[in-house]
């Protein structure tokens, strides 16, 4: 009966919990986490069908399903994505009920001037990654030659407008909304945690459709680093910047090595290899930047 009682109060109790850390600062009901981790890809899964069927109108293409990236292309993956994030957030925040400026950041308040300064540090970490890529197995990441065409052209304006709202939905789909969503089911804080990085690091892998083992591993790394970065910073800032600038700077250096023509990202079996190591270990550097931006803050009493 003591046990019933406890379950009743936490299920009671107010939906955020502001004495948590971030990732483990939400109650709700056992099911209410299956329907967050579920419904936004499936919903992105579909949106990117639809609009890859009308992109194939548009271009005339025989194959609109190819995973060959046109500017329409990209921008149709871009924009599937940032819509899932928004509706991560929005389904948590209807079945929850909580505030939406809780899954951003907790319990302190969203901060730019964060945001702006692992966004230059993220910069700076993955610009060294792509340059150590490119000295040390530059066949790797499918590099062909330099050239720029029109199309080039196209694929970076793409790139650089709509990237960052693509690498933001999947921080606001698996940082915001199923890290804590999935921490929910446990009370205890530290495993409370380590079922919401997992979760959230395999289902960010999941949605990525990669049958190679080393890329699986990667994006699951990738998942669980940028959660301990939300964890460790008291909300999104850090995994937002992170991402926007690997995927951006990837994105551009991918459209320009690609001889003038639109590249695809392989994630077949045997796509991915030894050289992901360097580009894990610029994950493990940018939680060390955000750890010691965040011990150095607290230290000097900042609580924003």
């Amino acid at each position: 009966m003591r046990g019933s009682r406890l379950l009743t109060s936490a299920r009671s109790g107010p939906a955020v919990d502001s004495s948590r850390p971030f990732g483990a600062h939400l109650r709700m009901s056992w099911w209410k986490p299956l329907v967050v981790i579920l419904v936004p890809p499936l919903v992105m899964l579909l949106l990117q069908v639809v609009l890859y069927q009308v992109v194939g109108v548009i271009e005339g293409s025989d194959d609109p399903m190819s995973p060959t990236l046109t500017p329409l292309k990209l921008l149709a993956v871009n924009i599937s994505i940032g819509a899932a994030g928004v509706l991560a957030i929005l389904l948590l925040v209807w079945i929850a009920k909580v505030p939406w400026r809780s899954l951003i950041s907790s319990p302190r308040a969203f901060d730019a001037r964060r945001l702006t300064y692992y966004l230059i540090g993220a910069a700076f970490l993955v610009g060294a990654g792509i340059g150590v890529v490119a000295l040390v197995a530059p066949d790797s990441p499918g590099w062909t030659a330099f050239g720029v065409t029109g199309t080039t052209i196209g694929v970076l304006a793409v790139t650089v407008l709509s990237t960052p709202i693509q690498a933001a939905g999947e921080e606001l789909m698996f940082r915001s909304a199923v890290l804590p969503a999935a921490a929910s089911w446990v009370r205890a804080v530290r495993p409370a945690l380590g079922v919401g990085l997992v979760v959230s690091g395999l289902g960010f892998a999941v949605v990525h459709g990669s049958a190679d083992p080393w890329l699986f591993g990667y994006y699951t790394f990738i998942g669980i680093s940028t959660g301990v970065m939300a964890i460790i910073s008291r909300g999104i800032e850090a995994p937002v910047a992170f991402h926007v600038a690997n995927n951006v700077l990837f994105g551009i250096v991918n459209t320009v090595m690609a001889d003038g023509e639109p590249y695809a990202i392989d994630r077949s079996t045997d796509s991915g290899d030894t050289t992901l190591l360097i580009l894990g270990a610029v994950n493990i550097a940018m939680v060390v930047l955000v750890w010691l931006r965040e011990r150095r803050a607290r230290t000097a009493g900042d609580a924003r």
